[in-house]
């Protein structure tokens, strides 16, 4: 068996492989090597949202997960991407009482979004990213610019497309911003609510520099 090696969630983009799915982007830490894998639309979606920080009216299953494990004062020390076989990443958490470790046996895209949520670490055995890691040349960066959520159909009555939407967005007042937010959030519309956190955090960022 070999060695852990951490890995660091890249970012998530729509799967050129599978229609209908996204695809997961590992980088590994410290590193220049990438691993994708390939989630469905709702596990992309709670990833997305726990990494756009997006507060839900209730809460979702993985959110649920966490929140029953914390009740009992289970905690998660890590979560362990294991094997590859078939093209499927086989993942499993590391958790403790305090008195009992267990393993628990995960899909790759729960383990990840609970992690997450949970905020441990993500590692993987050197073996499989030896096989499967595309090495990039490039270093992954905790505040990596290219990190996002995956694009798609958005329900907002001024959107026709991602593009469109994000044009829309950049003539917006900050005002219609944080109402359209709101409304998103509300609605459960949680890709355009990304799209509007995206927008104010790229201004705030625009005016942080001007005053540097």
């Amino acid at each position: 068996m070999g060695k852990y090696i951490e890995m660091k969630v890249h970012g998530l983009a729509n799967s050129q492989v599978q229609s209908g799915a996204y695809a997961l982007i590992l980088a590994e830490q410290g590193g220049t090597r990438r691993i994708p894998v390939i989630v469905g639309t709702p596990e992309a979606q709670s990833i997305a949202i726990a990494l756009e920080k997006i507060r839900t009216p209730r809460p979702l299953t993985h959110d649920l997960l966490v929140s029953l494990l914390g009740a009992y004062q289970v905690s998660i020390s890590h979560v362990l991407i294991y094997k590859f076989e078939d093209g499927i990443y086989y993942a499993e958490l590391s958790c403790t009482d305090g008195e009992r470790d267990v393993t628990i046996d995960a899909r790759t895209s729960d383990a990840i979004a609970i992690a997450l949520r949970v905020r441990c670490q993500i590692f993987i055995l050197s073996d499989i990213l030896d096989e499967c890691g595309v090495e990039t040349g490039v270093e992954h960066k905790e505040a990596s610019d290219d990190l996002g959520a995956p694009s798609g159909q958005f329900a907002s009555d001024e959107s026709v497309d991602e593009q469109q939407t994000r044009r829309w967005l950049r003539h917006a007042s900050e005002q219609a911003l944080h109402e359209r937010l709101k409304k998103a959030i509300e609605e459960e519309n949680y890709e355009y609510a990304m799209l509007c956190q995206e927008e104010l955090k790229r201004r705030k960022e625009g005016e942080e520099e001007t005053t540097c």
